[in-house]
């Protein structure tokens, strides 16, 4: 991994796709470009691309034909457009943002006073679910997926109002994922609250957070921002 970090100087959407060098993952460099490989990482196979597209083109080609055509390359949306035009069978599936936020002191700002956040424990994955499923059912992240590793919530007069997930983190970029809030009680800041908590511990855990958000969601877009999250733009492609 010290070497996946400094091939592609430790930009965290590579990392993040490389994990741990395990369970099947691989990386490889080819002049100013680094390609990484994981199965099942946020519920796909994914490839992550970075770095100079010419040498991109070479590694998804090398990646695409060791790993088998399940696995969906993705990174910075004018890389992956480049990627795509240049490799027969390759299309674009859709865009979204990756979003980062780095390390030290202030990560993720103030949190203002209010309900208090903390981590669920296992007697709480029924209502997780309960919740995802009424009001985030699209989302990745639901409770007992592999790799989803502990949820965080904050409840209103009892009830389960708001969460957020610790899911697929690599030893060096933590995600948070699966983050929801009960219908009738939006418009409070819940979400906001439970995002910074959980990426305060993120960031103190890896070193740095991030997150994927769907580019269709401003109001989303805009909590992360405010916590301090980069926003990049970013292609996933697929073999057809």
């Amino acid at each position: 991994m010290a070497e996946v970090r400094a091939a592609c100087g430790d930009d965290d959407l590579p990392v993040w796709v490389a994990q741990d060098l395990t369970g099947g993952a691989r990386a490889w460099a080819l002049g100013q470009a680094v390609v990484s490989a994981a199965p099942e990482v946020s519920r796909r196979d994914r490839i992550g691309v970075w770095g100079d597209p010419a040498d991109a083109v070479e590694l998804v080609r090398h990646a695409l034909a060791e790993m088998g055509p399940s696995y969906r390359p993705f990174g910075e949306a004018g890389l992956m457009a480049e990627v795509a035009a240049k490799i027969d069978g390759l299309e674009v599936a859709g865009g979204f943002s990756w979003m980062s936020l780095p390390g030290g002191p202030g990560a993720a700002g103030q949190a203002p006073a209010g309900d208090a956040v903390e981590w669920l424990g296992g007697d709480a994955e029924g209502e997780v679910s309960a919740l995802l499923a009424e009001h985030a059912p699209t989302s990745y992240a639901v409770p007992g997926a592999p790799g989803v590793r502990r949820w965080a919530g904050t409840r209103v007069r009892g009830r389960l109002a708001a969460v957020a997930a610790d899911a697929w983190s690599a030893p060096s970029v933590g995600l948070l994922a699966g983050v929801a809030t009960a219908a009738p009680l939006r418009g409070r800041g819940l979400a906001e609250r439970v995002c910074r908590w959980v990426s305060e511990r993120l960031v103190a855990a890896h070193g740095r957070a991030a997150l994927m958000v769907d580019d269709d969601n401003p109001a989303a877009i805009g909590v992360y921002e405010r916590l301090g999250y980069r926003r990049m733009r970013v292609l996933a492609t697929h073999v057809r």
